[in-house]
């Protein structure tokens, strides 16, 4: 009886083992090793879209303490709006809205997770599984709530830059938990576009850099030509 047991035991231990030498040896780049690389014309908004969620920390675009200004490449002069955490009070990060006119693009940029503010943790922990319910999919409570907040205050103004600006893209950007927030934001506007002079779908798009965790995986499928997701391994 002992050399079948010893037999069992030594196959368990060698699987076991193996599956801890994968699991330590694994890196996120495995799962994309075979997927295409990006083409230049769809990385070309990513760097851009980082720059003015940097430019977010900024008091003053034209004045930048974090950076030098040349670093942003953006025109002081095409900010709409920046709100801060008075102006939200809570209910969503910190954003600035810029049309980029020579990229011909209303951009909504949304920074992410303060670590010294409680109310990004309110939002963030605002959530418990199965809770929220959202176009035949699961979301994040919070997230949503924070995204209907602030197309509750800015819709009418993308809306008015969309009709002065015919042609533009509409893309929304966030970090952290901004991504998850710019997310869902877009997919409420995709399914509400009549309430931006009816622009296109393939139109409005999304980069979600780091992004958190805010929709299950149907609604990922289902908004993957709007929703960019991008992360470092």
């Amino acid at each position: 009886m002992s050399s079948p047991c010893c037999l069992v035991e030594c196959a368990v231990c060698l699987g076991c083992s193996r599956w801890v030498w994968k699991r330590c040896r694994y890196v996120g780049g495995d799962d994309s090793e075979t997927w295409p690389f990006a083409t230049p014309e769809e990385f070309e908004p990513i760097p851009r879209v980082c720059r003015a969620i940097l430019a977010i920390y900024e008091d003053d675009l034209a004045n930048p303490r974090v950076l030098p200004a040349s670093a942003y490449r953006m025109n002081p002069a095409w900010v709409v709006k920046r709100a801060g955490y008075e102006s939200t009070g809570g209910c969503a990060p910190p954003y600035l809205i810029y049309a980029d006119h020579e990229s011909r693009d209303i951009l909504l940029a949304i920074r992410g997770l303060n670590l010294a503010n409680e109310s990004d943790y309110k939002v963030l922990l605002d959530n418990r599984l199965g809770k929220q319910m959202f176009d035949g999919g699961f979301v994040h409570h919070g997230l949503l709530k924070s995204a209907f907040w602030l197309l509750n205050q800015e819709g009418p103004t993308l809306e008015r830059l969309i009709s002065e600006h015919p042609g533009y893209t509409l893309t929304f950007a966030g970090h952290s938990l901004g991504s998850g927030v710019a997310a869902l934001l877009t997919v409420v506007v995709v399914n509400h576009r009549h309430r931006f002079s009816g622009i296109p779908r393939e139109r409005i798009r999304c980069y979600a850099i780091a992004p958190a965790r805010c929709m299950s995986l149907n609604l990922a499928v289902k908004y993957a030509d709007v929703i960019h997701s991008v992360i470092l391994q």
